[in-house]
């Protein structure tokens, strides 16, 4: 490996450009959509008493314990059905709602003070306007701790793209750097280098959220 390889990548390899920038999209619409309906549904269940909310919970743990090898053909056949093989939203969907993110929020939402929510609804506040006003910026901790969690795991998802997506103008970075590994011939000059540069993404996201990120994982892992 030397440096002629990165400055291939960046003069010649356009394909792999493509591949970074199809990365970067899907990573940043997937963490902004599943931190958002992750925590509306996690603070639902922490805060509001409804018919069914335990046994919803239960479900959501249920979730976890299921592998995605075993979801991944009533997956396919939905994305076909809905015409969304080969398409950015084919990607994402599965991972906008995540149990991780879900069962994390509403761990975390079961610490915030409830005497706020008193206050604010005797000031005339509507319930979307505590959630965003109040309660969202006490949960920044849990926000930036899920960030790194569900960036780092769609950035490094390669099964569920491998399988979605057939056009190689479409593909994501780790299913774009294990084309460069065929029958035929090994490029490991360029899939090492592509591996080096992979990275920084996932470095910067972690030092933009390291401030939070300890203390959201530790209070959403204790509260109960």
């Amino acid at each position: 490996m030397s440096f002629k390889n990165y400055v291939y990548i960046f003069t010649d390899g356009q394909v792999y450009l493509r591949w970074y920038l199809n990365s970067m999209i899907i990573t940043g619409l997937v963490i902004v959509l599943s931190l958002f309906f992750s925590s509306l549904v996690g603070y639902a269940m922490a805060i509001y008493n409804f018919a069914g909310r335990y046994v919803l919970f239960v479900l959501v743990l249920f979730s976890l314990m299921i592998p995605f090898e075993i979801l991944m053909l009533p997956l396919y056949r939905l994305m076909v059905s809905l015409q969304l093989i080969n398409t950015y939203f084919g990607i994402m969907l599965p991972m906008i709602v995540s149990p991780v993110a879900v069962f994390f929020f509403r761990q975390f939402a079961l610490g915030l003070p409830k005497e706020l929510l008193d206050s604010a609804r005797i000031d005339g506040c509507t319930e979307y306007g505590i959630f965003f006003r109040i309660m969202a910026p006490l949960m920044l901790p849990a926000y930036a701790a899920m960030a790194i969690l569900t960036g780092l795991f769609s950035w490094n998802n390669f099964l569920w793209p491998l399988i979605v997506i057939r056009s190689n103008d479409l593909f994501t970075l780790p299913v774009g750097l294990a084309t460069l590994l065929t029958p035929y011939g090994n490029n490991y000059d360029l899939l090492i280098s592509g591996s080096v540069l992979s990275i920084i993404p996932i470095i910067i996201l972690f030092f933009i959220f390291q401030r939070y990120f300890v203390s959201g994982l530790a209070a959403g892992s204790i509260k109960g």
